[in-house]
C-alpha cells in the first residue's frame, strides 16, 4: 500500500544519488537494503537523524522507518521523504507522516515494487526521457530499416546518446544492416523473462555497440517474440537514459508492437511514391493509428506520374516530413555496402540531420 501526502516531485530531478535510510528496526532495514539492492542503489544508513547540513538535506530520497518518525520531527522540511511501515491498520501513520513532512506513506510488503521504482529513479537519475522515434514501412521494401539505421547513426554522430531498437523479428536483424552481426552483446531473446523495471544503465552496457550507438536486435535463433511486459520494461529502460531512441517497426500490430507504439513520441511512415504503395500505407496507418499519437509520412521516390510528396501526404491524411533521398550505394544487400548514414555526407545524412533538428526543437518547446 502507498499513499500520497503531497504531490511535489522529489528533489534531485536529473541527478543520481544515494538514498538515505533512517530506522532502528533491523527487520525493516533488511527489507529496505534488499529493495535498494534490487534497484541498483547503495544507500546511506542512520539510526537517527544525520548531523546538521548532512545527508538529510542532500539525499535525493529519504526513507524513514515508522519507528523513527518521532525522532525525525525536528528535521528540516524537504521534498522526497517517504515514511515506511508495516501496520496497514494504524491510523496514526498519516499524522506522523504530516509531522515529518513526508511526501508518501508506504506499507510493506504491498508497496515494494513502487519503492524499487522510486529508488531506481534516484539511483539512475531521472531527467527528460529520450526522444523516441519509430520508423515503419508503408509496404515491404519501402526502405524503413535503412532510414531507421541512418537516423540512429546520424544521432550518434552528433554526440547524442542513441539506442537503435529492432522491433521486427522477421526483418533479418539491424545488427546485420550495420555490419555487426558478430558483435558481442545481448539480443532480444535474453530479455524475454524481463518484467517490472529494467535498469537503464545495465541495459545499455549489455547491448552491442556499433557506430557509437547501442543496438538491440534479434539473434539468428528460433525466438520470434518476447512477452509484451518484457517489451514494455526494456523500452522504458531505453528511454530513461535520455538522448534518442529509434525503433524499426514491423507492419503488423500485435501486443508487443502495441507496447512499443504506446511509448513512441512520433513515427515516420516511409511510403514509396506509387499508388499501390500509398494504398498499402493507408492500411498500415489505420492499424498503427489506433495506438500511436503522432504518425507522419516520409515519401521516397522515384515518383509515379501525377504523384509528388505533398500529394502522397494528402492522400494519407498525414503530416509530411519530407522526401527521403535514395542513395544507390545503399541499395545493395546488407553486408555488401556501408552502413546507412555512417559517413555523415550525402542527401540521406542531410535529411536525417534536418529531421533531428526539427524534432528536437519541437520536443524542447512542447
Amino acid at each position: 500500500m502507498t499513499g500520497t501526502v503531497t504531490h511535489d516531485p522529489p528533489p534531485g530531478g536529473d541527478r543520481p544519488g544515494a538514498p538515505l535510510i533512517v530506522t532502528e528496526d533491523t527487520a525493516l532495514l533488511d527489507d529496505l537494503l534488499r529493495l535498494c539492492a534490487a534497484a541498483g542503489a547503495t544507500p546511506e544508513v542512520h539510526h537517527g537523524l544525520p548531523g546538521p547540513r548532512g545527508s538529510w538535506e542532500a539525499a535525493p530520497l529519504v526513507l524513514v522507518g515508522d519507528d523513527a518518525a518521532r525522532r525525525a520531527r525536528g528535521a528540516s522540511r524537504r521534498q522526497g521523504v517517504v515514511l515506511v511501515g508495516r501496520d496497514q491498520d494504524d491510523p496514526g501513520v498519516w499524522r506522523r507522516a504530516v509531522e515529518i513532512g513526508a511526501d508518501h506513506v508506504l506499507m510493506l510488503p504491498d508497496g515494494e515494487q513502487w519503492l524499487v521504482d522510486r529508488i531506481a529513479d534516484v539511483a539512475e537519475g531521472v531527467g527528460r526521457p529520450a526522444l523516441t522515434v519509430g520508423v515503419i514501412g508503408g509496404r515491404g521494401g519501402a526502405g524503413a530499416s535503412t532510414l531507421a539505421c541512418a537516423l540512429a547513426v546520424t544521432s550518434a554522430r552528433e554526440g547524442r546518446r542513441t539506442l537503435l531498437v529492432d522491433a521486427d523479428p522477421l526483418g533479418g536483424g539491424l545488427d546485420v544492416a550495420l555490419g555487426g552481426e558478430t558483435a558481442e552483446g545481448l539480443r532480444w531473446p535474453a530479455f524475454a523473462s524481463s518484467h517490472g523495471r529494467v535498469g537503464g544503465g545495465a541495459l545499455e552496457e549489455s547491448l552491442p555497440e556499433l557506430h557509437a550507438l547501442r543496438v538491440l536486435s534479434w539473434d539468428r535463433g528460433d525466438c520470434l517474440s518476447v512477452p509484451p511486459r518484457a517489451v514494455r520494461a526494456v523500452l522504458a529502460a531505453a528511454r530513461r537514459g535520455g538522448g534518442a531512441v529509434v525503433v524499426d517497426l514491423p507492419r503488423r500490430v500485435d501486443e508487443g508492437v502495441a507496447e512499443v507504439l504506446a511509448q513512441l513520441d512520433l513515427a515516420l511512415l516511409v511510403v514509396p511514391a506509387e499508388l499501390r504503395a500509398v494504398a498499402a500505407a493507408g492500411r498500415v496507418a489505420s492499424a498503427v493509428g489506433m495506438v500511436l499519437r503522432d504518425l507522419r509520412v516520409a515519401v521516397r521516390g522515384p515518383y509515379a506520374s501525377g504523384l509528388d510528396d505533398r500529394e502522397v501526404a494528402r492522400l494519407l491524411g498525414l503530416t509530411l516530413v519530407g522526401d527521403v533521398p535514395v542513395e544507390p550505394a545503399l541499395q545493395r544487400p546488407y553486408g555488401t555496402g556501408r552502413a546507412p548514414g555512417v559517413t555523415g555526407r550525402g542527401p540521406l545524412a542531410r535529411f536525417c540531420r534536418e529531421f533531428w533538428e526539427r524534432a528536437l526543437t519541437e520536443a524542447r518547446t512542447a
